[in-house]
């Protein structure tokens, strides 16, 4: 048991922890809202320009931006938590020859950087006629996505009682029942949870669109903001704007499955 004193020091070094997280942000919004015509300055506040998000938004071409991260995200996520799901629940619950080589295997995508292998994977989607296309951005991600999600999916499964499968194979569940109808509800928070991280990783990703797409309709938002970037150096409200633009989707995503993803992390800190 802890006394009040204890509780009430917690509390206040989570109050100094989130004032620290928020600041910046704070400050990226304000900034955004400030006038283009001023003196910009990082934090202030002189008025509430909201037309600084309409100029960022048509002058950076923000929605075609959006558009390709959006495609590229959903897809990848899609892909990847189905995936993860398939290869968590085979070596977390199934006893295959040959699983524990093949689990590690799977481990080496979350072992070796992005930037190791961006060179010759271009070479590789070059000569499939790949570059400049969605697949070379979407593919890669799936594959490195999956190397997480089957780790995060293995965990979880593993935590599942015995009882609960060997009570579903003696109702005469399949493998396929079993995993769709028994385990996945209860897997819930564990799947919203990787399916938000991947989201962020994937909307986040920058190199691999800033090697293989040169088409400007091809370009996802972290990449656009780079290019917008440089066109406004000097404009730091409009900056600020396009920043808020370009992190506005993935901010949504958290509001809504909050809740969901503190229950998996806490589950996975818990159990794992």
């Amino acid at each position: 048991m802890t006394s009040r004193a204890e509780q009430t020091l917690g509390y206040v070094i989570l109050g100094v922890f989130s004032l620290i997280a928020l600041l910046p942000i704070v400050g990226i919004l304000f900034t955004a809202l400030q006038d283009p015509d001023g003196v910009a300055a990082f934090g202030s506040l002189n008025g509430l320009h909201f037309e600084n998000f309409k100029t960022a938004w048509e002058d950076g071409n923000f929605g075609s931006y959006l558009k390709s991260s959006i495609i590229v995200s959903v897809s990848v996520v899609f892909f990847a938590t189905l995936f993860s799901i398939l290869a968590g629940y085979a070596f977390g619950l199934m006893r295959f020859r040959g699983s524990t080589v093949l689990f590690y295997l799977f481990l080496l995508g979350l072992m070796v950087p992005t930037e190791a292998i961006i060179v010759p994977l271009y070479y590789d989607l070059r000569d499939l006629n790949l570059t400049n296309t969605y697949w070379a951005l979407i593919l890669p991600q799936i594959a490195t996505s999956v190397a997480f999600g089957t780790y995060w999916m293995r965990t979880y499964f593993r935590t599942v009682p015995r009882s609960l499968v060997e009570a579903a194979r003696l109702d005469g569940a399949s493998t396929w029942f079993t995993l769709w109808r028994v385990l996945l509800p209860l897997a819930r928070p564990a799947v919203l949870t990787m399916t938000v991280l991947l989201f962020m990783w994937t909307w986040n990703e920058f190199l691999l669109a800033l090697v293989m797409v040169s088409d400007e309709s091809l370009r996802t938002a972290p990449l656009g903001l780079s290019f917008f970037q440089g066109r406004n150096t000097s404009e730091l409200s409009l900056m600020a704007a396009a920043s808020v633009i370009v992190a506005l989707p993935v901010v949504i995503l958290y509001i809504f499955l909050q809740r969901h993803f503190i229950r998996g992390m806490l589950a996975g800190a818990v159990k794992g």
